[in-house]
This record gives C-alpha cells, structure tokens and sequence, in this order.
C-alpha cells in the first residue's frame, strides 16, 4: 500500500474512533436508562468493530451477569452468570487484563460452554474489564465467527469502551437532582490541590 493511502486508511480509521467514543460520551449525558445505554453502546461496537457479537457482564457480588447484548437472546439477559473463577470472562474480570484470541476461543482451557448462547461457537474473543473508580464492575466482550487478528487499535478501543461504561455505571447511581443540586466548585476544591508527578 503506497504511504499516501496508508496514512489515509489510519486517518479515517482515526476519526471513526473519534466518532465512536463521541457517541458513547453523548449516551452518557442522556437520561435514558441504563438498558437502554448498555444496548445503545453493544451495537455501536457492532458496528464499530465489524464484530458478530458484543456482550456486557457486570459483577453481582462473586458472579458476572450477562446485562446487554446485540443478539436477540432476550431470554438469556439477566440469566446468564459465571463466577469469577469461570470461563475466558471470569478470566479477564479477576486478572483485571485484555484477553484477545484470534482463533479457536472455545479451545482454551479457560473457555466454559454455555450451551444457549450462539457466541460458544464463535473463533475469535477480544475481552476487557470494565472499570469504574479502579474497580472491575463488569465485562465487555466482542466475538468474531470466524478467525480475526485483532489490533493494536481495537484492543485499545475496548479498553476505552470498558473504561467509559464504568463511568456510566458510576453516573446512573447518582439521583438527577443530586447533579442539579451539588456544589460543583465546593467538590473540587474540597478534593485537595492536584500533587506534582515526580
């Protein structure tokens, strides 16, 4: 590929990113509900990463629970758990690290077999936490049916995207009047002067 058309290729690819996380960004200052934000982020990752399937996990207490997905398998949101110690999911949650497999997911020695869930078939799992306040609360996964090498660049969008939807997760504990209501200034400046990094 000749370098103009290359740094073309990374040019747009850049921008799509940017439209990407501006998106997610925009679901987070709605008042939708949750659902609706967890859905509304599955899809645009869909869509962003040309993937089969995207599923977000969040923690309930030792398990993760299976709370959004873009295939319709309505009867498995909420019913679908693992723990910790279970499955390339559990995996990610209690390393607290990016997993990606670019073939033959269901053959690691980590993987569990679900049984209702079409994504057990599929070859490649690209995995990241997600984070909120340096906690893990969840899992977002994005799976391929066939074999995907996966980039530099996608495996930082997820980090990104994981990191995001913690802060959503964060958000929708807040009251709308506890926003309107608090002191904004008063919460910064009561928070203590920002230490020089050495």
């Amino acid at each position: 590929m000749p370098k103009t058309r290359e740094l073309e290729v990374r040019l747009q690819r850049t921008e799509q990113q940017l439209r990407l996380f501006q998106k997610v960004s925009r679901f987070m200052v709605r008042e939708m509900s949750l659902q609706e934000v967890l859905q509304g982020i599955v899809s645009l990752m869909v869509e962003f990463m040309e993937c089969d399937s995207c599923l977000v996990y969040l923690l309930d207490q030792d398990e993760l629970v299976l709370c959004a997905s873009n295939t319709p398998h309505p009867s498995t949101i909420g019913k679908v758990r693992l723990r910790l110690s279970e499955g390339l999911t559990g995996w990610v949650a209690r390393e607290r690290r990016l997993l990606a497999i670019s073939r033959e997911a269901y053959k690691d020695s980590r993987f569990k077999y679900f049984g209702e869930l079409p994504e057990d078939t599929f070859e490649a799992f690209l995995s990241a936490p997600v984070i909120a306040r340096n906690r893990v609360v969840g899992v977002i996964n994005v799976q391929h049916r066939a074999p995907h090498q996966h980039t530099g660049s996608e495996m930082e969008v997820l980090t990104t995207v994981g990191e995001q939807v913690g802060c959503v997760l964060v958000l929708a504990r807040m009251e709308p009047t506890a926003v309107a209501e608090a002191n904004h200034v008063q919460l910064v400046l009561s928070s203590g002067p920002v230490q020089p990094r050495s």
